[in-house]
């Protein structure tokens, strides 16, 4: 029992030692300037609703004092700063201002005191979301809007962007311009001469106001301009004069005024100053929808996060109040416990969610809202882990009716912009063709009129090189002369530098339009096509050199010699079956796929006569398996069968448009061919470059030229012209947009009617409406049906019969020969017979003497030979002519 009293005893100690002292004072400092005082009211509601909230800090009061200070003295800062100290506060709530803040920073920082800011300037806890998160946020939405070149607005001791850490993200064309009241006016005149028409503003809110004024002095409040304000109170300005032009403003905003939270606080606050603290609303900025300033609202945070950091700490340490002085530069001990706590504060409040990391705020949730007609809306929203998210995308590209005219230029090509002569048309009604159709569905979809005109010049648009002048449509959008290119005009890198183009409504690449060549002429021996005129010549060498070989190691060879009279042992006779004739007939045989009657012996000749093997299987193999693809299908003599082949010859001249964007790219081209391509078409003379497509085909027709042009247009010709068709593949690819000036509000909004009229296959419908129309079409022999196999003539094989026809021609003459030599030879042999038969005549007159038939003339003895395999070809046996 007297232990459980004396733990009781010592838990009340603790308890009542650890509990918060009565009375906690804080100080704030705020600008003795009028506009200012709508913190401070915020401040003191925040002060009056802790003191009554019994769940936060039941037993502790909170006492506050304020200062005012005037924005330029800053000793008179100082000084009010160590007032507050004396007065023992123990927390510091720093104005905006960056330079009185730095010195408010400094010596809360000597004495340990927390210092709470709510600017994008640095503080020992700053309640004002982290610059490096805006920034980020900043540079996601400028890529959402895809904007290219854009102007910044920016004061002097006034930014909440980062200038160098935005230009070092976003590589694209920025102007950025410090103004202050007396250079309004002027910079923005600079920025419209310019035509840059996207402009972030980056200056004090309670200037905006003046800004705004000067915009609608420079008429800059129309439908191409787009203002993004890093302000988070646009909701609090008056835009009654930018809401019916169309005008796109937007901006971020911290307060979510459809939470049901923010709702009910800011009602509360309504009362409070009407009832309480008797102000007027327009202190506050409240109004009947429930308005405040982001400035007001950090303020609010700022005093609750204080307020759950010191209930924190309460909890588990005791908080010891010490007297402090700016002369004696004693720190508070329990400041840095005090600190520390609140940068472990995780709570939402009327900007949001809230969440520290070393004194910066690191979890925060921005509003995206846009001005639309007749009111601001919600369009999106920003957040360090999900980053941008948009929901109203319709409210950045727009496809409402908008009451305005375009002026859009064109060049006449066909089939893309032609025209009607007649005089009973007029305005828009003169132009038709693909691109006039497409320009008149998406005119009805994103909701604008437009007058259609041609380029004076009659150009697309190319950089001079000498003068870098730009040219054609790209030199009209320059000067801001028209709203829109339409036409069959080439997405490059060199144009996109200087005007903006859609997304691509059709795709293509450069290939080379020829004449189409004659077809191959029909040759008697075509079957000795498939094998080149050198291989016939390799075999034919391959041939003698085999049979020479083989009767070379034939004789070398002992296994290849044998006995032809193995029984006459008197008379021994070695004989070889590979005499020259055996051998030339071996290899020859065995070429033809025929039996041979000679079969090798030994090792060598059958080595020889296996790898001859091969080599006919192969050859005769191959031959075989051309041979059919050359005597069945049509084949064309091409001179050129790509861009290499062009660059290496100077018999065909090559060109392309002038002034187009095939020209650019031979010029630009850093590949070798197209470079050595483009010198060749430039020194050319007389030029090779056309001013037209027409004058380009025409040239190709009249031979001796080939034509670079865009596959597309090639495609619609070669269909019309069967004497004209496309050599070799793509030599790029690139597409076909609709251009703007720089910056154009209608780049991003035409590119979202390309992208939907492709996906329903609107577009391919016009493609073959215009290029696939059979009316016009000529009827030209497709691919497939010329690689079908023909029947073969005379004249594809009759090369055949004349082998043949020589074949005979030629045996039947080595036949006529032997039989000459085998006449004259058996002549000779009677004439010898008789004279030995007469010298021996009177020596032995027994001996019976052969009879020799009388010599007989050549010719009848042939004409005898002649009759007897005419008529008597059934006879096994020949009778006696001439021979013995």
């Amino acid at each position: 029992m007297y232990f459980a009293l004396i733990g009781l005893l010592i838990v009340i100690f603790f308890s009542s030692i650890q509990c918060a002292p009565p009375v906690i004072r804080v100080g704030a400092i705020f600008p003795k300037q009028l506009l200012k005082r709508s913190s401070e009211l915020a401040f003191r509601y925040a002060i009056h609703r802790l003191n009554r909230d019994s769940s936060l800090l039941p037993e502790t009061i909170i006492e506050y004092d304020v200062e005012y200070v005037n924005q330029l003295d800053s000793f008179e800062t100082v000084q009010k700063v160590c007032k507050l100290i004396r007065n023992g506060v123990q927390a510091v709530f720093s104005p905006t201002d960056s330079i009185l803040g730095t010195h408010i920073h400094s010596i809360c920082d000597a004495f340990d005191i927390p210092d709470i800011g709510r600017s994008p300037h640095d503080f020992s806890i700053n309640i004002y979301p982290s610059r490096k998160f805006l920034n980020l946020a900043f540079i996601d939405l400028i890529n959402y809007l895809n904007w290219t070149r854009f102007g910044i607005l920016h004061e002097k001791k006034y930014g909440i962007v980062d200038m160098h850490q935005l230009t070092r993200s976003i590589q694209v064309e920025i102007h950025m311009r410090q103004v202050s009241l007396a250079t309004y006016l002027s910079t923005l005149k600079d920025f419209k001469e310019k035509e840059i028409h996207n402009i972030i503003i980056d200056t004090n809110s309670e200037k905006i106001t003046i800004l705004l004024k000067k915009i609608l002095q420079q008429k800059m409040n129309e439908y191409k301009y787009h203002y993004l304000f890093t302000s988070f109170d646009l909701e609090t300005f008056d835009l009654e004069d930018f809401k019916y032009n169309y005008v796109n403003i937007t901006s971020f905003r911290l307060v979510n005024r459809g939470d049901v939270v923010v709702k009910d606080i800011l009602k509360d606050l309504t009362y409070y100053t009407q009832n309480i603290h008797n102000h007027n609303n327009a202190v506050l900025n409240l109004n009947k929808i429930g308005m405040i300033e982001s400035e007001s609202a950090l303020m609010f945070d700022s005093m609750y996060i204080f307020a759950i950091g010191l209930q924190t700490l309460d909890q588990s340490h005791t908080i010891f109040i010490s007297n402090l002085t700016c002369e004696d530069e004693i720190p508070w001990n329990g400041g840095l416990s005090l600190i520390n706590y609140i940068n472990s504060v995780e709570w939402k409040g009327l900007t949001g969610p809230i969440q520290f990391k070393e004194g910066e705020r690191v979890q925060f949730k921005l509003d995206l809202v846009k001005l639309k007609q007749h009111s601001i809306v919600k369009v999106g929203e920003w957040t360090p882990n999900g980053h941008l998210n948009i929901t109203e995308p319709t409210m950045f590209f727009d496809s409402g009716s908008i009451n305005v005219t375009l002026v859009v230029i064109t060049i006449l090509e066909t089939p893309y912009v032609m025209m009607h002569y007649e005089k009973n048309f007029t305005g828009n009604e003169r132009f038709y063709g693909f691109c006039v159709d497409i320009l008149e569905t998406i005119s009805h979809e994103v909701g604008f009129d437009y007058i259609l005109d041609l380029v004076p010049d009659r150009k697309y648009g190319a950089k001079d090189a000498n003068t870098g002048e730009w040219n054609g449509m790209v030199s009209q959008l320059m000067k801001n002369k028209a709203d829109l290119a339409v036409g069959s005009m080439t997405i490059t890198y060199a144009r996109e530098s200087v005007i903006d183009f859609t997304k691509p409504f059709m795709n293509l690449g450069i290939s080379i339009l020829f004449k189409v060549p004659a077809t191959e002429p029909t040759r008697l021996f075509s079957f000795m096509n498939p094998l080149a005129i050198e291989i016939w010549l390799y075999v034919i060498i391959a041939y003698f050199l085999v049979s020479i070989c083989i009767y070379i190691v034939g004789r070398l060879s002992p296994t290849e010699w044998r006995c032809i009279h193995p029984c006459n042992l008197d008379h021994i006779t070695v004989g070889n079956q590979f005499c020259l004739s055996d051998s030339f007939w071996f290899t020859i045989e065995t070429l033809m796929q025929q039996s041979p009657d000679i079969f090798p012996r030994a090792i060598a000749t059958r080595i020889i006569s296996s790898i001859w093997g091969f080599f006919s299987i192969i050859i005769v193999a191959s031959y075989t398996a051309n041979l059919a693809a050359f005597l069945t299908t049509e084949r064309m003599i091409n001179p050129i069968e790509n861009a290499d082949d062009l660059a290496s010859q100077t018999e065909i001249s090559y060109g392309s448009l002038d002034s187009g964007s095939t020209m650019t790219f031979f010029r630009d081209s850093m590949i070798e061919t197209y470079k050595k391509m483009w010198r060749n078409m430039d020194n050319k003379k007389p030029s090779v470059f056309t001013t037209t497509y027409e004058d380009g085909i025409k040239r190709v027709n009249q031979g001796n030229y080939a034509f670079l042009m865009e596959s597309t247009m090639l495609d619609y010709i070669i269909q019309r012209d069967c004497n004209l068709t496309q050599i070799g593949g793509l030599l790029d690819t690139k597409g076909y947009g609709i251009a703007t000036p720089k910056g154009s509000p209608w780049r991003d909004k035409i590119s979202l009617a390309i992208l939907e009229l492709q996906e329903k296959g609107e577009i391919q419908i016009l493609y073959d409406k215009w290029w696939k129309n059979s009316d016009e079409t000529c009827t030209r022999k497709s691919n497939s049906q010329s690689s079908k196999v023909n029947s073969l003539g005379l004249e594809s094989i009759g090369g055949v019969f004349v082998v043949l026809l020589a074949g005979i021609f030629v045996a039947g003459m080595v036949a006529f020969f032997e039989f000459w030599i085998s006449f004259h030879g058996n002549n000779k042999y009677r004439n010898v017979n008789m004279e030995m038969g007469q010298m021996t005549q009177a020596v032995d007159l027994e001996n019976e003497w052969k009879y020799l038939p009388p010599k007989r003339c050549f010719w009848i003895e042939a004409l005898e030979e002649l009759r007897f395999a005419s008529w008597c070809m059934n006879k096994q046996k020949k009778p006696e002519l001439g021979h013995i």
